[in-house]
Parts: C-alpha cells; sequence; structure tokens
C-alpha cells in the first residue's frame, strides 16, 4: 500500500513519497561532478558537505538542517552552483517527511534555476525540476524534457535514469521506456537497493505484480532494514488480493521508517482487517487519513487523494469522485497516478474519470 504518492519524490512525487529516501547516497558521477565544480571558499565548501550529508541522511530534522548549511554556503559564495542544486534537492525531498508542498515547491524549482543559471553543466538541478513539474505543476511534457536533459547531461548517472523510470511510470503511457530506464539504472548501479527497489515499483505501475515481488523480496533478504522494499511488496500483494500479506508488509514498512504517521494507519488497516476484512480494514484506514488531515491540514499526511482510493476499493463511487474533486482543488499530486493506480480501477470507466485525466493533462 502507498501510503504516500511518491513521486520522490516528488513525483514522489519529488515526489513520492516512495520517495525520498530514494537514491539518499550520491553516487561516483555526482561525487565527481562535486569535485570539479566546487567553490574556492572553503567555508562554504565545508558548509555545503555538510548540507549534503545531513541531506543523505534523511528525515524532517536532518532536512532542515540541510537547508541551514546549504544557506549558510550560499551566503559565503553567492556563485556556488552546487549548494543551490543540494537546496533545491532538499526542498524537494521535504513534502515526502510531512512539510508544505505549496511552501517548498516554488522554493525548490527557484533553487533548480538559480543552479542551472550558475551552472549549465549540472544534471541534478533538471532532475529537480522534472519532478517537481510532474508532480506539482501537472506538466508531464515539461518534466519530461528535464529528466531527458539530465540524461543527456549525465548519461552513466544511474539515480538520473531511475528517477526519471519511476516518475513516467506513475504517469502511465510509458511502460516500456519506464521499464528500459530503470533497467539501465540497476546496469549501472547493480548493488543499490534504491533503484532496485524502482524497478520493483516500475513493475507495480505496469501491474507486472509477480516480477515486482521477485524483485523487492531479494532486496529485503540483502537489505533487511530498508523500509521501501516493504512498500513495493504491499503494493504488489495488494495488487494481487493478497492483503493479509499486504498488511503484514507494510506494518514491517511503517516500523522499519519511524513515521509514526506511517505506523498509526498501519495499525488501523491491521485492526479493521481482523475485524471485519477487507472492507473493515478500508474503513479503519478512511478515518485516520481523515483525523490526520485535521491535526496536519499543511503536510502530506490524510491527501483526499488517499482517501478517494479507499472509497473506490470500498465500492464508494459517490464518496471516490467527492475526495478526487478535492484532491483536484487542492491540486493533490497523487493525481498524477490516475491512469495507473489499480485501486481506481472500480470507477475508471465512469465518462467523470476521463474528464479528470484530462484537467490533470495526463497523456491520452
Amino acid at each position: 500500500m502507498r501510503y504516500f504518492t511518491c513521486v520522490l519524490v516528488a513525483l514522489c512525487i519529488g515526489g513520492s513519497t516512495l520517495c525520498a529516501a530514494y537514491g539518499q547516497q550520491p553516487n561516483t558521477s555526482e561525487k565527481q561532478q562535486a569535485s570539479k565544480r566546487g567553490t574556492q571558499n572553503p567555508e562554504a565548501h565545508e558548509l555545503y558537505v555538510k548540507g549534503r550529508s545531513y541531506m543523505d541522511n534523511q528525515n524532517l530534522s536532518n532536512l532542515k538542517l540541510a537547508v541551514s548549511y546549504f544557506n549558510q554556503a550560499i551566503a559565503k559564495d553567492p556563485s556556488y552552483a552546487l549548494a543551490y542544486s543540494g537546496l533545491a534537492r532538499v526542498y524537494s525531498f521535504l513534502p515526502d517527511y510531512g512539510d508544505s508542498p505549496v511552501e517548498d515547491h516554488p522554493k525548490a524549482m527557484a533553487a533548480a534555476r538559480k543552479a542551472l543559471e550558475l551552472d549549465p553543466r549540472l544534471s541534478e538541478p533538471h532532475l529537480v525540476l522534472g519532478g517537481q513539474m510532474m508532480a506539482q505543476d501537472w506538466d508531464i511534457a515539461g518534466g519530461v524534457a528535464e529528466f531527458k536533459k539530465a540524461i543527456e547531461l549525465d548519461p552513466d548517472n544511474a539515480r538520473v535514469h531511475s528517477r526519471y523510470a519511476l516518475n513516467i511510470s506513475i504517469v502511465g503511457g510509458m511502460e516500456q521506456e519506464a521499464l528500459a530506464e530503470a533497467n539501465r539504472a540497476q546496469q549501472l548501479d547493480p548493488q543499490s537497493p534504491e533503484i532496485s527497489y524502482v524497478l520493483g515499483f516500475v513493475h507495480n505501475s505496469a501491474r507486472q505484480f509477480d516480477e515486482a515481488i521477485a524483485i523487492c523480496k531479494k532486496v529485503t533478504n540483502e537489505n533487511p532494514t530498508y523500509a521501501d522494499a516493504h512498500d513495493c511488496l504491499s503494493n504488489a500483494y495488494w495488487g494481487k488480493h493478497m492483503y493479509p500479506q499486504a498488511i503484514e508488509e507494510f506494518k514491517v514498512e511503517s516500523q522499519l521508517s519511524g513515521d509514526q504517521n506511517l505506523s498509526e494507519y498501519a495499525s488501523a488497516m491491521e485492526q479493521g482487517f481482523h475485524s471485519a476484512g477487507l472492507k473493515g480494514a478500508l474503513s479503519q484506514s478512511i478515518e485516520t487519513l481523515k483525523v490526520q488531515r485535521k491535526t496536519q491540514p499543511s503536510s502530506a499526511y490524510g491527501s483526499a487523494y488517499q482517501i478517494a482510493e479507499a472509497y473506490s476499493e470500498l465500492g464508494d463511487k459517490d464518496q471516490a469522485f467527492q475526495w478526487l474533486n478535492t484532491a483536484f482543488q487542492e491540486h493533490d499530486e497523487g493525481l498524477t497516478g490516475l491512469k495507473t493506480d489499480y485501486r481506481l480501477d472500480s470507477i475508471r470507466a465512469d465518462p467523470w474519470f476521463a474528464e479528470l485525466v484530462r484537467k490533470v493533462g495526463l497523456p491520452q
């Protein structure tokens, strides 16, 4: 079960979710860029390195510290393109940890564009722009163009290929390209659990659930504490209607992530399922999401899109469309997954659904 529609990031999101934990460690290509395109100010460089360190060990407090260090580096050297690039990336991650996408999105876009103004050779800002344009602006064509520019600038960067694969797999209509990009990323970095997870995610988006299970089981066996692989398994099991297994994987994910909101949601699903099967799990999940929505209105928790998903699976068409309409009014990034989200299959044939797909701007 995807608790957040992460378009890493964002998608994920940026964002998924999904999301922002993906690609935490900079690969060799990124390290080489950092060494070649730095600053003559040693204090600025030290602050930048600290910012990357906090960003790569992600939770909300570390990401806030990363913002502070990148801004301090920029204050020491206003022409430091890499510091702006890091700032753009961290702002794209923050909503996946409960921060406000309304506030963080324009900051991510501005920092990415400033980085490119200072150094057009950097690929990372294009990666940020691509994810933000697709998830937040619903500009699919513009986002794809930015991802392709990032690949052109850094073709051997596994994370660039993987992020592109994840984003286009959510949108749909480009399944073969998404699988090709995800496989290319794994060829470039076969040991990365994050990149293997994205390959599993892409198979889930294409409804190839058995393939996703095989990939993500291998990831969990080799990386027992990696939470996102359990998210991949939960999604695949849910898609196969293996609900007890899906809920168990979701529980493990919530425990490993240490996210209290995620834990509350997983517990509600488990309790509801034990008392009344699938209907109970979905009903309990809706109530939990509505509470989180009231108590944390500025964050990603309890999104209208998630509530619509649950109502769709309950067969409550009217409530599903009501919440999808709310999601549209709130510009919920989850709507970028309308065409691939199997949880919405019960309402997919309705003409209103096709009109919503058109209004979001998804490829026809």
